[in-house]
């Protein structure tokens, strides 16, 4: 063994307590570190010919890395929509490394058992019914694309050819249907071969709303004269979490032949609030379902779960063929349900945190974000210079300026936020308007980090020139 492995692996549980500390201090102040950096990186350095060992790695690390690093794990970066990590989801996530089971499969290991019993957790807490089954994925945008794959493999087997065999352009042209599509969808079309241009836009309901008209996609079923399709669904849109009548859509199942994939990555986490449980009405009618877990479960990156009605089609698209692995029978392995063939067990951190505070720990957080987003939502009203671009349905502010709302006076305003250290926002256009979004899903956010964000946000509107000045 090389000696300086071998040195570390002597003074292993030193070199995890100090690991502990230096981590345990950085949490302890990330309420006040600073949400979004203005360091600069360092410049590259050479590949080490010799190594230092761990603690040298941790010191080089504090040196010249750690600074630049973002408050992403604190309580007022809105940006995206972006968990932190419970403390028992960052315990399972550490150990989650320190054990380093092969998540593909059940050789020699229980984990597969674990991951198995989490998605049965999971489906609970969201309502889905027995007929649904997943499989833990790296976010949402995998998440969607495994779920558009098995739609892919379904409209194969309506139409007589096996995609998996005989590759996607055996069906010839398809149409996906979707009022408010995620930018993943279409990255997930790319990827699967469809194509992004396959997807249609389907008329939204009007006004502010950015869920689809239910009318409206019934002609566009009908146009199709009976050839299957996919309808892709948003419960809870990027803009302004607002849901599509999923009850509705799936009913259309009764006169049109087509796939419903509901995109639910944070959306389906309104199902833990008694006052926001409606918005998810009809979510097991779904064929296949993402959800992501490291947005308002508040686990460590990189975790979404994928859920499905035809785990038989996934088994097709996704089996792994090899002398070795086996054929998928009964129960199959993680191997033959995702892209991956190497799966880090995702699904400790989150068995850890559902366990250590269980549904209502959960809903806690959920219905806290969403009282803080009405509350900022209501702050920003009174700040002259902002207004509302929508209402605020659940965790999500959409606003803009009052006056003159350009996409460079809007990143004015959100540069001069972030630079102040106080909060980080990010960019949109909802029907046309440049506007800012603040996403609340982080489990530490309190009312005084809101009124801090409005506070940064009041003060970089009162810094921006005159509109006929700029």
């Amino acid at each position: 063994m090389h000696p300086t492995l071998a040195a570390d692996l002597a003074r292993l549980p030193e070199l995890l307590q100090t690991a502990r500390d230096f981590a345990a201090r950085e949490l302890s102040r990330v309420d006040e570190r600073p949400v979004a950096t203005a360091e600069e990186a360092p410049g590259p350095e050479r590949l080490p010919a010799d190594g230092v060992g761990a603690q040298g790695a941790l010191d080089r690390f504090a040196q010249r890395w750690e600074p630049g690093f973002s408050g992403s794990a604190g309580p007022r970066y809105l940006g995206f929509v972006t968990g932190g990590a419970t403390p028992a989801a960052l315990t399972g996530d550490w150990l989650t490394g320190a054990y380093d089971q092969n998540g593909s499969s059940g050789g020699g290991s229980t984990s597969d058992a674990l991951e198995r019993e989490t998605v049965g957790w999971l489906r609970e807490l969201f309502g889905l019914g027995e007929a649904h089954r997943g499989a833990f994925v790296s976010g949402a945008t995998m998440s969607n694309t495994v779920g558009l794959a098995i739609a892919r493999e379904w409209l194969g087997e309506r139409l007589g050819v096996s995609v998996s065999r005989a590759g996607a352009a055996a069906l010839g042209p398809v149409t996906v249907l979707s009022g408010s599509p995620h930018s993943s969808i279409t990255k997930a079309l790319s990827v699967l071969g469809i194509g992004r241009d396959r997807l249609r836009p389907v008329p939204l309901l009007g006004g502010e709303r950015e869920a689809v008209d239910v009318a409206r996609l019934a002609e566009e079923l009908e146009a199709l004269d009976g050839r299957p399709a996919i309808v892709v669904a948003n419960a809870g849109t990027v803009n302004t979490v607002d849901f599509d009548d999923l009850r509705a859509i799936a009913a259309l199942k009764e006169r049109y032949d087509f796939w419903l994939h509901v995109d639910a990555a944070f959306g389906a986490f309104a199902a833990l609030s008694p006052a926001h449980a409606s918005l998810v009405d009809g979510f097991d009618a779904a064929d296949s379902i993402c959800v992501d877990l490291h947005k308002w479960l508040n686990v460590p990156y990189d975790a979404a779960v994928q859920f499905t009605r035809r785990q038989d089609l996934q088994v097709r698209v996704f089996h792994n063929e090899s002398p070795y692995l086996g054929l998928p029978t009964g129960t199959p392995d993680f191997l033959h349900l995702t892209p991956e063939n190497s799966r880090r067990l995702r699904a400790l951190a989150t068995w850890f945190s559902l366990t250590a505070y269980g549904r209502e720990g959960h809903a806690e957080i959920v219905e806290r974000c969403a009282a803080l987003a009405r509350r900022l939502g209501e702050g920003i009203s009174a700040v002259p210079g902002l207004r509302l671009l929508a209402p605020v349905h659940l965790n999500v502010v959409c606003f803009t300026l009052a006056d003159r709302p350009t996409a460079e006076r809007l990143a004015a305003v959100a540069r001069a936020v972030a630079d102040s250290g106080e909060a980080f926002l990010t960019p949109t256009v909802l029907h046309g308007t440049p506007a800012l979004r603040a996403a609340f899903s982080n489990w530490r956010t309190t009312e005084e980090d809101t009124d801090r964000v409005r506070d940064a946000l009041a003060r970089a509107v009162r810094g921006l020139p005159a509109p006929e000045s700029v």
